[in-house]
């Protein structure tokens, strides 16, 4: 395997084209939303009567199925409940793909520091930098395999502070969240 030069090494991971992701993700909370929209509009439509010249007691489920639902109407409020579980945990998934709830805006140039200070760490994932009101929010993602006392030492007297003088106040504080992965 070729060895990497300083740019790939210093070329924040997760840009380019697994940025695809993001696009995969909003098409299929659309594909999945715009299904259980349809779903709920017609159940609705049916259940008053209003779909287009079908009354409201032409029959849709088999009449075993039917007769079960009659005596026992627990399981339609499993189902109603689970259908709504999906649709909090999707709008859940939504938001968080469209970036609400997260704080502070990216920030590419402390990204790239980041990895430049770090290149000597092999298997480096995911990584960000965010400046907030409050300050920096860094954010870091690296293998079982790495020397994590070297990285948090490398991270706490050189590399934090150099991101903080260039993209935020050298005064502001920072926040730095490491995360191993097995």
């Amino acid at each position: 395997m070729p060895e990497r030069t300083d740019a790939q090494r210093a070329a924040p991971r997760g840009k380019g084209p697994a940025m695809r992701q993001y696009a995969g993700n909003r098409v299929g909370l659309a594909i999945v939303g715009g299904t259980l929209l349809g779903l709920g509009m017609y159940a609705w439509l049916r259940g008053h009567g209003r779909f287009f010249d079908l009354p409201a007691t032409a029959k849709v489920l088999p009449a075993q199925t039917r007769r079960v639902l009659a005596d026992e109407p627990w399981p339609l409020w499993v189902l109603a409940l689970s259908f709504l579980l999906l649709s909090l945990v999707s709008l859940r998934w939504l938001l968080l793909s469209l970036g609400w709830g997260r704080r502070g805006a990216r920030n590419g140039t402390g990204t790239a520091m980041l990895f430049v200070g770090l290149k000597g760490v092999e298997g480096l994932g995911r990584s960000a930098v965010r400046v907030t009101e409050n300050g920096l929010r860094v954010t870091l993602t690296c293998p079982s395999t790495a020397d994590v006392g070297a990285v948090v030492s490398k991270l706490d007297h050189d590399i934090v502070g150099r991101i903080r003088r260039e993209v935020s106040d050298d005064d502001a504080g920072a926040v730095v969240r490491l995360h191993v992965r097995r």
